[in-house]
């Protein structure tokens, strides 16, 4: 049986679906293979036909689609993304609005009352003031601490809970120190202001601590601070303070009012390394200050100084026999010590013919010049620190690091000398300036950079 295999070779391509008469046009021949199959092959003439571009096409069509079904994958992908983006969003709105609504719930409500209890402590303070009938720089501070309580109140009020912690341990420490006002409160002086018309010192109030001084510098342990003792109008407020490294005195700064003082924004500062051309600089600690005028140690030669802060002048003044040999107890050059008290300015001192005891001498403003001495027995070396009071020297000594004590008093209105106990506590134990100012009835003291005062509490006279 013979098998008829028809093979065709399209030479020239023709359309799959051309009839069969179509191919009229064309030749066909046929042979018998080894294997007794025939075998035809059809030439067509038509070849206008593209297969070549078809060929392309379906190359084309086929890589089209892989990246038709890439693109789909990376669309599917970034679906998944925007649901998990959409859902993130809507948890992200979910928690802002809990922040606009916390406020409402809780902050408004803790702020409010935090004003309460600022109108409350204002009240307590000025009741407090009211009832001593004096101002203070205690009183004053804790009035600048509400003030700038309200403001941190206002200005915190739209953050979160976490700056409530610090608004309460700010109020906590203002009602500490309103408690300290109130505990010492008796410790405010009870004699009427430039009288001394009272049996003298009963006791001395704790020490306020207003802060380290305006160099903020912990090394400037030489210096002191304080107010004018006897000032021009207009300056009832000021207050002043020289500070340095060591006992060179060679500059003052002056302050509008304490609230300056503690701000450090000084009207006006004053060297004294050149003054009319020349070195005005002195040494030690016991300065003063009055009628806006320095009072302190010159150097060259040893002796009593003064600085118009107002002219801008200088002039110094030798202390007969007073000597460089005999310093306080706590720091060096500290040889002539200045004071103010009601009655006048004051200057104490050691020669070598007391064998170092203290010397107390009154000074005539007008002439710059010692108008009467008294010799006291007390050792200049043994003696921490002096300061006047209605013409009584009180001479201070170290109890411990913590307590000082005015051990011994020279009354030069009646000339008598007392050994006395009258014990105070200390910021720190390291102070080198102490004095006196009957301005405010205050003891102004410059402790190891900090300055220090202490309220001070009269007998009945």
């Amino acid at each position: 049986m013979m098998y008829l295999l028809l093979i065709l070779t399209i030479v020239s391509p023709a359309h799959a679906w051309q009839s069969i008469e179509d191919w009229g046009s064309g030749s066909v021949d046929s042979s018998v293979d080894e294997f007794g199959q025939c075998v035809c092959n059809v030439f067509l003439p038509d070849t206008s036909f593209p297969a070549d571009r078809v060929e392309h096409m379906q190359i084309s069509s086929n890589e089209l689609s892989v990246e038709v079904k890439v693109q789909i994958n990376k669309v599917e992908s970034l679906k998944g993304q925007l649901v998990i983006l959409l859902s993130e969003l809507s948890n992200l709105t979910a928690r802002v609005e809990i922040l606009e609504s916390g406020p409402d719930k809780y902050i408004k409500l803790e702020f409010e009352l935090l004003r309460i209890e600022l109108r409350e402590f204002e009240a307590l303070v000025t009741q407090l003031k009211t009832s001593l009938n004096i101002s203070s720089p205690a009183i004053d501070s804790l009035y600048i601490e509400i003030r700038n309580m309200s403001l941190i109140v206002d200005q915190l009020e739209s953050y979160d809970q976490s700056n409530l912690e610090v608004i309460r341990i700010e109020f906590a420490k203002l009602q500490k120190k309103l408690e300290k006002c109130q505990d010492d409160k008796d410790d405010f002086s009870n004699a009427q202001i430039g009288s001394c018309k009272h049996g003298g010192i009963l006791r001395i109030g704790k020490p306020i601590v207003s802060q380290l001084n305006a160099d903020l510098n912990a090394g400037y342990k030489y210096g002191g601070w304080g107010k004018d003792s006897k000032p021009l109008p207009g300056s009832e407020n000021m207050n002043w303070y020289s500070g340095f490294t060591d006992t060179l005195v060679s500059r003052i700064t002056l302050y509008a009012d304490y609230y300056k003082l503690i701000m450090r924004q000084g009207f006006s500062t004053h060297e004294l390394y050149l003054v009319n051309k020349y070195d005005w600089r002195g040494t030690g600690n016991n300065y003063i200050v009055r009628a806006n005028t320095l009072y302190y140690q010159f150097r060259s030669p040893f002796s009593m100084a003064k600085y118009n802060m107002t002219s801008k002048t200088a002039e110094y003044k030798v202390v007969p026999e007073a000597t460089t040999r005999f310093s306080y107890h706590y720091s060096p050059n500290q040889n002539l010590d200045f004071a103010a008290d009601e009655t006048g300015m004051w200057v104490t001192y050691a020669t070598e013919e007391s064998n170092g005891k203290l010397v107390l001498g009154k000074i005539d403003e007008e002439s710059f010049a010692l108008e009467e001495v008294w010799q006291t027995s007390v050792y200049k070396q043994s003696v921490t620190n002096i300061f006047m009071i209605c013409g009584v020297l009180h001479a201070t000594r170290s109890v411990d690091t913590q307590t000082e004590e005015i051990f011994y008093t020279f009354d030069t209105n009646k000339n008598e000398e007392s050994h006395v106990s009258i014990r105070f506590e200390k910021f720190q134990d390291f102070y080198v300036y102490l004095d006196y100012n009957p301005t405010d009835q205050k003891l102004y003291m410059y402790n190891n950079g900090y300055y220090v005062s202490y309220n001070v509490k009269f007998r009945d006279a």
